[in-house]
């Protein structure tokens, strides 16, 4: 009896000392909750960009004339009228508003250029002989439509001559009675329908040059041979006048295209403009006669006008040199004398 409370305090003792060994230490809880979502951080709110106004129009001003916009960006005015809808070049209206440009086709979602597709009409199937014919007769014994063939029966007879004959006589009968089938007419030749005359699609304008190109060079020439009374400056002159005498010749001062002849710029009277490429014009203004025609191919050196005075006192040829529309310094174009 006693031994057996010392083992029960001996096993007593080991589970207070097990016990004590035990760490206190809660164990971690780990949130499995889906975080809250990040609020933005503070600062002021930007608003998207808005879309940028187009580069390839232009608003009509006070005093604005088709030709005058045509040279200002580098176009012939034809082009401008077309891009535009215009008929009457007069007829132009302070604040509309004008594609400079020619206009690019809507692009779909994906970046390509797509456009409707039309659906030509129906073609209907006939016979080259005409009218088409009427419906031909069912043969006989064919079934009829929505039911079933009746006859004819056949019939089980014993053989003998009688009944051979009979049926020899029924078989002569119903061939005699079968309707002779008609000999088809003469394949008569179709007249092939004239073709719809197709519409004239104006010509593409001319590809821009990259700087530096073989294309955006010129082999500049003087258009004149007096001397140079007033310079460039970007302002008031977007030239340079060349002094001479009433008539004397202006000559292109490169190969080109005449673009423009006329008078539909007031400030620089009869005015001949040439489009060289797709990134020059050179313009030839106030002169006493024009000697050339809108279209017309020019060669470098070319006689195309008369020195005038209209603008001034004294006679000169006011000459330009455009660059993609913008006016540059012809000095630095024209080669030395």
């Amino acid at each position: 009896m006693r031994g057996r409370a010392r083992r029960l305090v001996v096993i007593l003792a080991a589970a207070m000392a097990v016990a004590g060994c035990v760490s206190r230490t809660p164990a971690p809880v780990v949130d499995r909750r889906a975080p809250p979502p990040a609020k933005p951080a503070p600062g002021p709110v930007v608003a998207a960009p808005a879309a940028q106004a187009q580069a390839d129009t232009y608003v009509v001003k006070r005093g604005d004339t088709l030709y005058s916009i045509a040279l200002d960006n580098g176009v012939d005015w034809r082009e401008l009228a077309g891009w535009n809808q215009i008929t009457d070049p007069s007829k132009l209206q302070a604040g509309q508003v004008l594609q400079v440009r020619p206009p690019v086709a809507a692009a779909g979602p994906d970046g390509v250029v797509v456009s409707p597709v039309t659906q030509g009409p129906a073609i209907a199937a006939r016979p080259l002989g005409g009218d088409p014919p009427a419906t031909a007769p069912a043969p006989a014994g064919a079934a009829p439509a929505g039911g079933l063939r009746t006859e004819p029966k056949g019939l089980r007879l014993p053989y003998s001559d009688e009944n051979l004959a009979t049926v020899q006589r029924a078989d002569a009968t119903r061939i005699a009675a079968a309707p002779k089938p008609e000999a088809p007419p003469p394949a008569a030749v179709a007249k092939p329908e004239a073709a719809p005359a197709a519409k004239p699609e104006p010509a593409p304008a001319p590809q821009r040059a990259e700087p530096g190109s073989a294309d955006d060079k010129v082999d500049w020439a003087w258009p004149a041979t007096g001397k140079v009374i007033a310079t460039f400056n970007g302002a008031s002159s977007k030239g340079v006048d060349i002094a001479g005498r009433l008539g004397d010749p202006v000559h292109a001062s490169a190969p080109g295209k005449v673009v423009y002849s006329g008078e539909g710029i007031p400030a620089y009277g009869k005015l001949v403009i040439i489009r060289h490429n797709g990134t020059y014009l050179s313009a030839y203004a106030h002169n006493s006669q024009i000697l050339v025609k809108e279209g017309q191919t020019v060669t470098r050196g070319q006689k195309i006008a008369e020195v005038g005075s209209s603008g001034s006192e004294t006679p000169r040829l006011h000459f330009e040199i455009r660059r993609l529309g913008r006016p540059v310094d012809p000095m630095q174009y024209l080669p030395s004398r």
